[in-house]
C-alpha cells in the first residue's frame, strides 16, 4: 500500500479525456445494441477485444515499443491479467448477454453505479483515495441525475423470464468494472500502451476459446451494420478508451475516472436524439444540472483531498 503513490490532482487534460470517455462510451450502448442483430453477445465482447488488441498491437510495432517481459516484470502481466477479466472479459461478456433482457435505460443506470463501487474499495486499497462527504454528495447527486435522466420507467420489468437474473447481472458488471480500475492502479510503473495492449492481448486469450466454444462461428455473414457497429464498440470504446482510462486511473486514479460514469447516459440521450431522432427528455435540462452539480462537489472534495496531502507532505 504505502509503495503505490496517492494520485496527482487532476489536470486539464484529465478532463477532457474523462468528457471524451463519456462520449465515446455513450454511443457503445447503441453499437451493442446494432451489433446484437446478427452477432451473439460472446461474439461481440470477442470481436471488440480482438479487434482492439490487433489495433494496439499495430501502434505497438510502428512506435517500437516492447511489451513487458514477462520473466523480468511477472507482476505488470499480473495486473494486465486482472485488468483484461475485470475491465474487459467480464463486464463486456456479462452486460452484452444482459441486454437481451433488460432494458437499456436500466444498464445505463446501473453503470452509474460504478462510482459507488470504486470509491468504497479504493478506500480500502488506495492512498489519497479515502472517502469523504464531498465525494459521497457528489456521487450521490450524479446518481440522482442519471435516474431522473433515463426515468423511473427503466425500473419497471419487461417481463422476460431471465430478467431479474439479468439485472443482477448488470451490476455484477460494474462490480467487475470497479475491480479493475483498482487492479490497474496497482500495478507496477509500466508504459501506458504496453501495459494496454498486453492486456487487451491477454483478454483475447482469456475469451476467444470460450466463445468458439459457446457459440462457435457465425453461420451467416452478420449484416453490414452490425459489423460496422463492431468495429466502432472494437476501435473508440476498448482501443482508444483503454489507453485513456489507463491514464486517468495511473495518473489522477480511479475514482476521478468514475465521474465518466455519470455523463454517460447524458450523451446516450443525445445521440438518440440526433441519430435516430428519438425526443429529447422533458427532464434532460434539470438531470445535467444535477449530474454537473455532483461533479462540481466532487471536484471540491478532490481539492480538499489534494490539499491535505500537500500540507501533510
Amino acid at each position: 500500500m504505502s509503495a503505490i503513490a496517492a494520485p496527482s490532482r487532476p489536470t486539464l487534460i484529465n478532463w477532457v479525456e474523462i468528457f471524451g470517455l463519456g462520449m465515446i462510451w455513450g454511443a457503445s450502448f447503441l453499437a451493442v445494441h446494432l451489433a446484437l442483430d446478427g452477432i451473439g453477445p460472446f461474439g461481440i465482447a470477442t470481436g471488440r477485444i480482438v479487434f482492439a488488441a490487433v489495433t494496439l498491437s499495430l501502434l505497438c510495432l510502428v512506435r517500437r515499443l516492447p511489451l513487458p517481459s514477462l520473466r523480468k516484470t511477472p507482476k505488470i502481466w499480473l495486473h494486465a491479467t486482472g485488468m483484461a477479466f475485470f475491465s474487459n472479459v467480464l463486464p463486456f461478456t456479462l452486460l452484452s448477454w444482459a441486454q437481451q433482457h433488460v432494458t437499456s435505460g436500466f444498464a445505463g443506470i446501473t453503470m452509474a453505479m460504478v462510482p459507488l463501487f470504486t470509491v468504497s474499495l479504493a478506500h480500502l486499497f488506495l492512498p489519497g483515495e479515502r472517502l469523504s462527504r464531498y465525494k459521497v454528495t457528489g456521487f450521490a447527486i450524479g446518481l440522482v441525475g442519471v435516474v431522473i435522466l433515463i426515468g423511473t420507467d427503466a425500473l419497471d420489468t419487461v417481463g422476460t423470464e431471465l430478467e431479474p437474473v439479468a439485472r443482477l447481472v448488470c451490476i455484477g458488471a460494474t462490480l467487475s468494472y470497479a475491480i479493475g480500475s483498482i487492479i490497474t492502479r496497482r500495478c507496477p510503473p509500466v508504459d501506458p500502451i504496453a501495459f494496454s495492449t498486453t492486456a487487451l492481448l491477454v483478454a483475447s486469450a482469456m475469451i476467444l476459446p470460450v466463445a468458439l466454444l459457446v457459440e462457435g462461428l457465425p453461420h451467416t455473414m452478420p449484416p453490414v451494420s452490425a459489423l460496422a457497429a463492431l468495429a466502432y464498440l472494437g476501435l473508440l470504446p476498448t482501443a482508444f478508451a483503454t489507453l485513456v482510462l489507463v491514464h486517468v486511473i495511473r495518473t489522477a486514479g480511479p475514482t476521478f475516472l468514475t465521474m465518466t460514469n455519470y455523463h454517460v447516459p447524458v450523451w446516450s440521450v443525445i445521440f438518440g436524439t440526433v441519430i435516430l431522432a428519438e425526443p429529447l427528455p422533458p427532464q434532460f435540462l434539470i438531470a445535467l444540472g444535477l449530474i454537473l452539480l455532483g461533479l462540481l462537489i466532487s471536484r471540491i472534495g478532490l481539492k480538499r483531498i489534494h490539499a491535505s496531502s500537500a500540507m501533510i507532505r
